[in-house]
């Protein structure tokens, strides 16, 4: 009888993880499953993955299947030695149809492996796909928490078995203090089941959409805050906007541009909660009337400025 590459029938590697032998059976069982898949190869094709699949994802089998298999090549025949698969660890059962397997499967298997039942390909249950999609947030939904109505592309297979994107629309909650990189879990939203098992889920990554006038960093929120020259200089009051409403900040004298000031918990909700920075920058008025200029010409001789005087010449 011929060898199977149960490797090249999935499309992985020899040395491939039980993570990858798992991804690569589940997108080929849904890309050949008789339900979805017309063409006229489908259902042989779909046995052969199912096969490879119950060989490969058992340790033992896989350990027994790569004693000979490493050195066969598709094509070749395969005659198995006497008394192989009880030397491997498997007893046969006789010639009894093994739920649709090939004799090659059967050979160094039989038809059953002790204490194994398992059901046949065409009786395949699979659990629905988790499927991963991007989703905008903002700041103040992360700040209150909100329920929002969100239009989603999201990948499906179609009756023949083709990836196709869809628009679905779905009511979403966003919990209070979600920050970007986390993710919102939608049970039973994610691809559909297989045999009658249940959906997988639908999970959506969080990115922030550009506010306005702060920028997260994790909990925390920034804003950058233009002062006249006489509040840097003096000390003022100023009001600032934040998350939950404005507020008072207090400027201290002498501030520069540049100088961070801590409004403790007006960030993002948590424990602890985040804290809001406005990050000060003075802003000089434009000397574009004669009076304007006039004050400029006044502080330019009475003021003993010199920006510059820590400077040393080279």
């Amino acid at each position: 009888m011929e060898f199977k590459d149960y490797y090249r029938t999935l499309g992985i590697a020899r040395d491939a993880k039980p993570d990858a032998i798992k991804r690569a059976y589940q997108r080929l069982a849904r890309k050949y499953h008789p339900d979805v898949n017309r063409e006229p190869d489908a259902e042989e094709r779909f046995k052969d993955v199912a096969e490879a699949y119950e060989v490969l994802k058992d340790p033992e089998r896989r350990a027994a299947y790569d004693q000979f298999g490493a050195d066969w090549e598709a094509g070749q025949n395969f005659r198995p030695p006497p008394d192989w698969e009880a030397g491997a660890g498997f007893a046969r059962r006789g010639h009894a149809a093994a739920g649709g397997f090939s004799d090659f499967f059967e050979s160094l298997f039989g038809a059953a492996a002790p204490g194994r039942p398992r059901t046949g390909p065409a009786g395949v249950v699979m659990t629905g796909e988790d499927i991963h999609a991007r989703v905008e947030v903002s700041l103040e939904d992360s700040y209150r928490g909100a329920t929002r109505s969100l239009a989603l592309k999201l990948p499906e297979l179609d009756r023949e078995g083709r990836l196709v994107t869809r628009r679905r629309r779905l009511n979403v909650r966003i919990p209070k203090g979600i920050v970007q990189g986390q993710q919102i879990r939608l049970r039973g939203q994610g691809g559909a089941g297989l045999g009658g098992a249940p959906a997988g889920d639908l999970y959506l990554d969080v990115v922030f959409a550009p506010h306005p006038w702060l920028e997260p960093v994790g909990r925390d929120v920034y804003l950058d805050l233009p002062v006249a020259p006489w509040e840097a200089a003096l000390g003022e009051s100023v009001t600032v906007p934040t998350l939950g409403g404005k507020v008072d900040l207090a400027i201290p004298a002498g501030a520069q541009t540049g100088t961070r000031l801590r409004l403790k918990g007006r960030g993002l909700p948590g424990t602890p909660p985040g804290d809001q920075y406005a990050v000060l920058e003075v802003r000089t008025p434009a000397a574009d009337t004669r009076e304007a200029r006039a004050i400029y010409e006044r502080m330019k001789h009475e003021l003993a400025f010199d920006p510059r005087a820590h400077l040393v010449e080279a």
